[in-house]
């Protein structure tokens, strides 16, 4: 924690990851300790960082050095940040389609230093420090069901070549993070859909009109009342 910058301006830097922002925080520090706003919605999405709505705020703690997690890429968009300690992120993008899919990024985050990570960007770390808290806010609940939809990636795999400042025999790894796929077997997180009912009237044509003009119609699913069956759960599937 001794390298961590106090006093900055609060910032936003790309990554080369479509959606993946590095955010510099402001973190104030005396006598005490420090204060920092980890969160702050109205300066934040002013830079570019999405409106992110959160409804769950997780925290790993992480007993020691060499603690390494990953690389899981889950159906949300989620803020990290770091309460103590320090990490090494790496990040890589497993979403279908996605001009970017493989790029790795890797950064250190500390308490200074911020990533926001949208859905579909696979997420792991490796805890530099003993005791590190690392969090974030989620905008979805976690749910078993849910978790079936991950995607991940191994964090050894050579095509990603990911350089841990620990090396992986040395850390401390589970099992399933162990056993992830390689990039060539991963299966893609496809994209988020929306489901669009009544087709067929006139605000159902506009929705269609702006969704091709915008060229995002391939996200949409168009239907009708009597192409689908609200009361029918096998029909959302």
């Amino acid at each position: 924690m001794a390298g961590m910058e106090f006093e900055k301006d609060l910032s936003v830097a790309e990554t080369g990851i479509g959606g993946l922002k590095v955010v510099d925080l402001a973190v104030h520090g005396d006598s005490r300790g420090w204060f920092k706003e980890n969160w702050q919605r109205a300066k934040m999405t002013a830079l570019g960082i999405p409106d992110l709505r959160v409804v769950q705020n997780n925290i790993s703690y992480n007993d020691s050095r060499g603690v390494t997690r990953g690389i899981h890429a889950e159906p949300w968009d989620k803020f990290i940040s770091v309460a103590r300690g320090s990490v090494f992120g790496a990040w890589v993008d497993l979403r279908e389609g996605s001009e970017t899919f493989g790029k790795v990024f890797t950064t250190v985050l500390d308490p200074s230093k911020a990533i926001y990570v949208p859905r579909g960007v696979g997420n792991s770390f490796q805890a530099l420090e003993d005791g590190t808290a690392y969090t974030y806010l989620v905008d979805a609940h976690w749910s078993l069901e849910l978790k079936r939809t991950y995607t991940f990636v191994n964090l050894a795999d050579p095509e990603l070549a990911i350089e841990w400042p620990i090396p992986l025999d040395e850390a401390t790894v589970s099992d399933a993070d162990l056993n992830h796929p390689m990039l060539k077997d991963v299966v893609p997180m496809a994209p988020k859909r929306t489901l669009v009912t009544g087709c067929n009237g006139q605000l159902g044509h506009a929705v269609r009109a702006l969704a091709e003009e915008r060229g995002v119609a391939k996200d949409f699913d168009f239907c009708d009342i009597d192409t689908f069956d609200m009361s029918d759960p096998d029909a959302y599937s």
